[in-house]
Formats: structure tokens, sequence, C-alpha cells
């Protein structure tokens, strides 16, 4: 799993900074990427990167700003012209169907592909076999969503040499010993998959949160996550305004993810007014609170390392 971040501004683009859209690329564990809000000029984003349109399966909108959803139109149209003919899922909150087809009526804009829409509401929202989806209203001037994604536990390793040592012969039998079936050999040996499998591991779990005040919500939604992605529009000196907008500051940002347990926070959705230059004091700030922390920017990526149980920040590659 790697989180891409493709905008990290607030309310309008900058030259440093584009309007929100942050991909999770879960290419390993199911072949497909998943879109968490689509400002504008998102697709121009994904330009300079290596993320296909048309491998994108899900499509999560936080809150119906338009720094979170101007780019959904024009995106939609190039997974179209791109080739894309899987269907897309798209989970926002009440009026993101509305805006979607009216928008592709009056462009005429004809999609090769269908759209199913999800309405959010409190609690669960996707489950298979691999993932689950959860979402919480946070607190914000106009309804604003919080993810919560988490993986399963991955299946248990099977000790092939052990299995194999005890009379299991190679084939199926194999095979149900690694999905947790215990087995009887041709000589009558009961061999148990717990004997011969390791202890199956616990996946990763990642809160990616809209614009909000800071909020219990927030909070529940981070508990224990390994990865907390919040806003930090406002410096920690700056609690007043930030509740009059609807947003957080970084001390809030940082309190949130102290309180929940999450292993690491990654403060997004930066106001134009902190230059390069500010990121320091935003950073000083924060780990007054919580140690473990990133600011995002474009082009900022993590990947998460299942064996070690850490987000690791790789390169950022700027245009």
């Amino acid at each position: 799993m790697q989180l891409l971040f493709l905008g990290t501004g607030a309310g309008m683009p900058s030259k440093q900074r584009n309007t929100s859209a942050l991909v999770l690329k879960l290419l390993e564990e199911r072949g497909t990427v998943w879109l968490f809000d689509c400002g504008e000029a998102t697709q121009h984003q994904i330009l300079h990167t290596t993320v296909k349109p048309r491998k994108i399966e899900k499509i999560f909108i936080t809150h119906m700003h338009g720094d979170h959803i101007f780019g959904l139109p024009g995106l939609l149209g190039s997974r179209s012209f791109q080739g894309g003919d899987e269907p897309l899922e798209i989970y926002g909150p009440k009026g993101i169907k509305e805006f979607i087809e009216m928008t592709l009526s009056l462009s005429r804009t004809h999609l090769t592909y269908p759209i199913v829409y999800h309405e959010v509401e409190d609690g669960l929202l996707f489950e298979d076999e691999l993932m689950m989806v959860e979402a919480r209203m946070l607190d914000h001037v106009i309804p604003s969503y919080g993810f919560r994604i988490t993986q399963k536990p991955l299946p248990p390793k099977l000790l092939v040499n052990k299995a194999l040592a005890l009379g299991v012969p190679k084939g199926p039998l194999l095979a149900r010993l690694k999905n947790g079936e215990d087995v009887e050999t041709d000589s009558g040996q009961l061999v148990r998959s717990k004997d011969v499998t390791e202890p199956e591991e616990q996946g990763f779990i990642v809160a990616i949160l809209g614009d909000t005040r800071y909020c219990k919500s927030a909070i529940e939604l981070a508990s224990g996550a390994d990865v907390l992605v919040h806003e930090a529009t406002f410096d920690g000196n700056s609690k007043k305004m930030a509740g009059e907008y609807g947003h957080s500051t970084v001390y809030e940002a940082a309190e949130t993810a102290r309180l929940a347990g999450a292993k690491a926070l990654i403060m997004n959705h930066i106001s134009a007014r902190f230059l390069p230059e500010d990121e320091k004091m935003l950073l000083k700030q924060m780990k007054e609170i919580h140690a473990c922390g990133y600011i995002a920017h474009d082009f900022s990526e993590f990947e998460w390392l299942q064996q070690d149980k850490k987000i690791r920040k790789k390169q950022v590659s700027r245009p």
C-alpha cells in the first residue's frame, strides 16, 4: 500500500500546492487504486505520476466544497477516453450524483463505463474479503466525512518444509492447510493447520479525514490507526480562526493523533499562507504533541512496510 498526494492545499491552488486529492495505491493488495477527493486539475497532477485513471476502482468524496470535487467531471471523461470500461464506484455526500450527472449531461460527455453511486452515511460503506471501509461525519461548515480503511488479516503463511516432514504430500492438501483446514495423510496421521502455519498478520489501518474542526468522530475513526491523514489548515496559534472556518490547527491534528493512538500523522490541506520556510515551525508545533508525523506535499508518497509495521516517506517527485 502507498499513499500518493496529488493536491495538498486548502481552498484554492497555489504555486506550491494544488487542491485536495489523494491516491491510495492498492496494486499489490487488489490490483487497483482508490482516489480520495478530486479537486480542480487532479487529472493534470496524475499526468506526472504512474497512476492510470482506468485503474481507479473507487472514488471517495469527503464533502461537496469545490476544492474537493471540481476535478471530477474532467477525470471521469478522461478515464473514458483512455479506454476505461470497468465500472466505477463513487462514494460521497448527498448531492454528489446530481453534481456529476448534471455536469456530464450539460457538457455532452458520454462515458464508456457505468458509475455506481453510494450516498455516504455513518457506518460501514464497503466490505469484501480483503478490505473494509467505514465512515463518520466530522465537524465542518457543511457535511464532511472521514474514512477508516482496514485491511483484513493476511492469510497465514504455510511452513511447507514442516508440513512435508509430517508426511503431507505436495498438492491439494498443502493448499487446504494454508486455508486453515486440518488434513489427514495417507497413513492416517492428522496434521493440524495451526501446527504448520505462522499466525495470521494484521493488515494496515488508514484514516483519511475530510475538512473538520477538532471533534470526537475524528478520534474514533483514527483509533489505533497506523496512519492518520488529517487536515492542518492553520498553525497552532490560530485556534479561533480555524474554528470559525470549520478547520483544524496543527495542534488539534496532533492531539487527535495522540488521543487516537495513531502511529503516524500526515498533515494535509495546508493553507497557502504557509511558505516552505514555515514548515519547520509547523513540524515543531506538531512534535510538541505527537512525535511521529509529516507534512504532505504534492507528489509526496508514503509506503506501508508490512514487515516493519510502519510508514516510510519516499522521495518527493516533483514534475
